[in-house]
């Protein structure tokens, strides 16, 4: 629930935080109020910084008040991603630049799985070459455009038959879908409504796989030819 926000915060354990364990809990407080949100004076944090006191509760009490929390003490969850979400805030304010340029490069590293091969490496080649002639797919120039292609190729032929497999979906009340005609006998209106429904449902299926293909395609031809060792993007 927390983990995007605490790594985007730089805590040191955002995937192990439980804000069941009191401890966790309370250290995770003061960590936000004297790394990120910083709302007290540093001579004024000393209630909130003694974690193992029976009083802190109330500390925290006042905290959440003093910072305009909507939550309380019992709500404890919801108090957390308020602060969290607070802390985001001022952190993004203070380094929005840095972040914004550190979500880039992951997604940059998201983006293209390709970016490390070495395309003029003799046993590329010669796999991209096999991988061709089984594909029966026409060569080009350039072997990553040829990896590429055949990447796509194998995408699309799990989905080539749209209606391989059995349609499911939620149950429909026929009466509710007017047939536009009526052949005389009330068991071949209600087969012609199905009919009529799943042809439908086929071509919704069909238009997303042209969308998803036509993307796909977009993708390749619209891709300028990058040398990623020098780190430039030109023809």
């Amino acid at each position: 629930m927390f983990r995007r926000k605490l790594t985007a915060l730089d805590y040191h354990n955002p995937d192990g935080f439980d804000c069941k364990d009191e401890t966790q809990f309370r250290n995770c407080i003061v960590w936000l109020e004297d790394q990120k949100i910083r709302h007290y004076k540093i001579e004024d944090r000393g209630d909130l910084r003694n974690i193992p006191s029976s009083e802190w509760p109330k500390a925290y009490q006042k905290y959440l008040q003093d910072v305009n929390c909507p939550f309380g003490v019992q709500e404890k969850q919801e108090a957390v991603d308020w602060l969290l979400g607070l802390a985001v805030r001022y952190e993004y304010g203070d380094n929005g630049e840095k972040m914004k340029s550190n979500y880039h490069l992951n997604s940059d590293k998201a983006i293209d799985p390709l970016v490390n091969l070495d395309s003029n490496s003799p046993d590329f080649k010669a796999g991209v070459t096999a991988l061709s002639n089984i594909l029966k797919i026409q060569r080009h120039d350039d072997y990553l455009v040829m990896l590429k292609v055949r990447r796509l190729l194998v995408w699309l032929q799990p989905h080539s038959c749209v209606f391989s497999s059995p349609l499911q979906g939620i149950p429909v009340a026929l009466d509710k879908h007017i047939l536009g005609f009526d052949t005389g006998d009330a068991t071949l209106n209600e087969a012609a409504q199905i009919l009529r429904l799943l042809h439908i449902e086929e071509l919704r299926e069909l238009q997303t796989k042209i969308n998803e293909a036509i993307v796909a395609v977009q993708a390749i031809i619209a891709d300028p030819k990058t040398d990623h060792r020098l780190g430039k993007v030109g023809r």
